[in-house]
Parts: C-alpha cells; sequence; structure tokens
C-alpha cells in the first residue's frame, strides 16, 4: 500500500513564487549596494568642499589682518615775511630805465628799401603768346595782306612745279614794334619759305602788343598763301 503525501507538503507546487520571492530579494540586495556606494562618494565630495571652503575663509583672514597704510606726513607750514620799504629809503632792486632808452635809440637804425629790378628785367626778356592788346601792322589787317601781295615774288621753282599752298611763318614783334626771329613752320617746298621769310623781314614796324598798359614783346603766327593764276 503506498503511502500518500499531504498536499499542504508539496513544495513542487510553489516552487516558482519561492524562485520569484528569491530573485526580488537579490535584486533589491543589489540596489542597497548601488545607493551605499554612491552615498560613500557624495559623501567624500561634501569633505572636499568644507575643506575648500575652510582654506579661502583663511585666506581673506590673513588679507583682513593686513595692517592700513601710514598717515601722509603733514605739509610744512609756509611763513611769508613782507619787508615794508618806507617811501624816502632807495631799493636796491630798482632798474634804470635810462639804459634801455640809450639801447634804444642806438638800435634804432633806418632801413631803406632796396629796389629789385630784376621783375623788369624778366618782363623784358619774356615773350607773350596772349596779351590784351595784340600787335597790330601798321594800317590794319587789309593794309599787310596787301603789303604780302605786292612784295612777293613767287619762286621759279614753285611755278616750274605748279606748288601752291600756305607756308606758315613765326617771328617776334619787340617793343619798339620792330620784327625779330623770323622763321618757317610748315614749309610746302619750291623755295616759297624762303621768299615768305624774306618779305616778312622787310616790314615795316608794327604798333607793338601791350600787356596792362605796356609794350611787351609778342610772339605772332602769320600764313602767307601761295596761289598761281
Amino acid at each position: 500500500m503506498e503511502a500518500k503525501k499531504n498536499p499542504k507538503a508539496d513544495l513542487e507546487k510553489r516552487r516558482g513564487l519561492y524562485l520569484e520571492i528569491g530573485l526580488v530579494a537579490i535584486l533589491l540586495v543589489v540596489l542597497a549596494a548601488f545607493e551605499w556606494k554612491s552615498y560613500d562618494e557624495e559623501k567624500v565630495e561634501v569633505v572636499q568642499r568644507t575643506a575648500m571652503d575652510e582654506n579661502e575663509e583663511i585666506v581673506i583672514q590673513t588679507q583682513q589682518d593686513e595692517l592700513p597704510p601710514p598717515p601722509p606726513p603733514e605739509a610744512p607750514e609756509v611763513t611769508t615775511e613782507l619787508n615794508v620799504i618806507e617811501d624816502d629809503a632807495e631799493s636796491q632792486n630798482e632798474v634804470d630805465m635810462s639804459s634801455f632808452q640809450r639801447q634804444e635809440e642806438a638800435t634804432n637804425i633806418e632801413i631803406t628799401p632796396v629796389k629789385i629790378e630784376e621783375e623788369e628785367e624778366e618782363d623784358e626778356q619774356v615773350i607773350f603768346q596772349v596779351v590784351e592788346q595784340d600787335p597790330e601792322f601798321p594800317g590794319g589787317q587789309d593794309a599787310m595782306m596787301k603789303y604780302l601781295a605786292t612784295s612777293i615774288k613767287y619762286p621759279q621753282i614753285a611755278k616750274e612745279q605748279s606748288i601752291t599752298g600756305r607756308v606758315y611763318v613765326t617771328f617776334v614783334v619787340e617793343k619798339d614794334g620792330s620784327v625779330t626771329g623770323v622763321r618757317v613752320l610748315r614749309d610746302i617746298g619750291g623755295g616759297c619759305g624762303a621768299e615768305a621769310v624774306r618779305v616778312v623781314k622787310s616790314m615795316p614796324k608794327w604798333t607793338p602788343g601791350k600787356q596792362r598798359g605796356k609794350a611787351v614783346r609778342v610772339q605772332y603766327n602769320l600764313p602767307v598763301n601761295f596761289s598761281l593764276r
């Protein structure tokens, strides 16, 4: 006859429950261990901070224990003494003004201005290109054209080669109206330039040009026309 177990004494039915209870207990132990370590770290940090705070307080206390700067020295008293001199007494520091007056009289030398004539000499040498009043041939422009037409002799070489055109001549009308420095600016050849220079050199005196009411030297350019009929 087999022996039957009491159902209350059968532990196999509660095996899963006991296993879960054991796992929960182990988990609680592990968590408690972690919490204990973190608590130790926080405690160390607190100790370090308190130590640093104590050091800072010590430094501040040493600064307050320094001695105050000494007071500035007292300024010496200034005493002024006035020496009163009577009206009848002579002062030793009195300055003799007569010596200064003599020096001024001795240094009062009259300086006569020297007239500088260099500017006038430069004006005489300057040749103006443009002036207020241009130089003029005696009798005006028409008289000059008539003079050129009657005085110019057409060069034979220019006739044979049928050379025509304008020759430009430049010259200076001096202060007295005379013509100087005649030269050709532009020539057409065939002896026309030389003939134009000859005729201009033989001109009578001009009316000189003026600048600020004064006769001056003026550069004058003249075109001379050569044409065959």
